[in-house]
């Protein structure tokens, strides 16, 4: 039945889309009709109309756009300097209470560090995969199976993970691949994920699972564009393979890997979904989307402190997203 419903939104949709921009478009010619006996109107009919028609295609996602981003960002303003039912207002209390509060601070030390590992790690496997699957006869089948994790939701990766770390009491069957491996060479196994601190890396190894294929993926496409008379010039004088990855390689695609570097960042300052199906936050393993998640719909819910979390993220987000703009405009120039 799901699936029905499935197709049929997407039939719905598809036809809508084309009944909108063939009725806007007709309108728009009964409007500014361009045969008239006057040439001169029916010119300054054409123009008009041309002037108009590109709006009628960007309409539809300009109006999303304002539903589903601009709005929200304002109303987000608006309830993080209100009360708990976003009704009285309390100016900037929700803000003090926030730079106070425990749980804040331990979510913003687990974010930083999540963004010192994750997005080094992601680009530094894809960069050396990308590498070293370029030039040999099955690269494309070992970049494949790295770039399946992009394929599994977050949830779904955490639930795969789940059974990687799982735990059994000492003395019992290990069905955790981690714990199996530790018992099998006589130590004694753990429960992963509940350790403070470390936890956190066993988290990070999920998002650094799936975001390999896609730092490996825009990576490989830049290394493929390297001039190979560089390549060839380096051989000549006698550069090695670290060499030429490094001095000739490495330099030519700098802007790609900037650009992949801080589009894992603004993912990772947005990672919710592994925390919350492995640890929800417990065990000193608490993020900001987490500890937004927590205040605004558990508990009652309280909408002023949620919504103040929520503008930090954007905060946070903001200056990497800007910078990423303009660097991936500049690799396109």
């Amino acid at each position: 039945m799901q699936l029905i419903y499935a197709i049929a939104t997407m039939v719905a949709g598809v036809l809508g889309c084309a009944a909108y921009f063939y009725g806007s478009n007709l309108i728009l010619d009964l409007v500014f009709p361009a045969r008239l006996a006057d040439s001169a109107q029916a010119a300054r009919n054409m123009r008009r109309a041309a002037m108009i028609r590109p709006w009628l295609f960007l309409a539809p996602a300009v109006l999303a756009l304002a539903l589903y981003l601009v709005y929200p960002v304002f109303e987000s303003i608006r309830l993080s300097l209100h009360d708990k039912a976003g009704q009285t207002f309390v100016g900037f209390d929700n803000y003090v209470w926030m730079f106070g509060d425990r749980e804040f601070r331990e979510s913003i030390l687990n974010n930083f560090l999540w963004l010192l590992v994750v997005p080094a790690a992601a680009t530094f496997f894809g960069l050396i995969i990308a590498a070293l699957t370029d030039r040999i006869w099955w690269g494309n089948i070992a970049k494949s199976l790295i770039f399946m994790p992009m394929a599994i939701s977050f949830v779904g990766a955490a639930v795969i993970w789940k059974f990687v770390y799982d735990y059994r009491d000492a003395g019992s069957e290990q069905i955790g691949i981690l714990n199996a491996i530790v018992v099998y060479f006589g130590g004694d196994p753990q429960a992963w994920i509940t350790i403070p601190f470390w936890n956190n890396f066993f988290l990070m190894a999920i998002l650094v699972w799936i975001q390999t294929g896609f730092a490996m993926v825009i990576l490989s496409a830049a290394i493929r564009g390297i001039p190979d008379e560089t390549i060839e010039a380096a051989v000549i004088d006698g550069a090695n393979g670290l060499q030429i990855f490094f001095k000739i390689m490495v330099p030519q695609i700098w802007g790609t890997i900037a650009v992949v570097w801080t589009t894992i960042t603004i993912l990772v300052l947005k990672v919710f979904d592994i925390v919350l199906a492995m640890t929800n936050g417990q065990w000193q393993t608490q993020v900001l989307a987490n500890l937004m998640f927590d205040w605004m719909f558990r508990g009652g819910g309280d909408f002023g402190r949620g919504a103040a979390i929520a503008i930090v993220i954007m905060v946070l987000v903001i200056p990497i997203m800007i910078w990423n703009i303009r660097n991936a405009r500049k690799e396109m120039e």
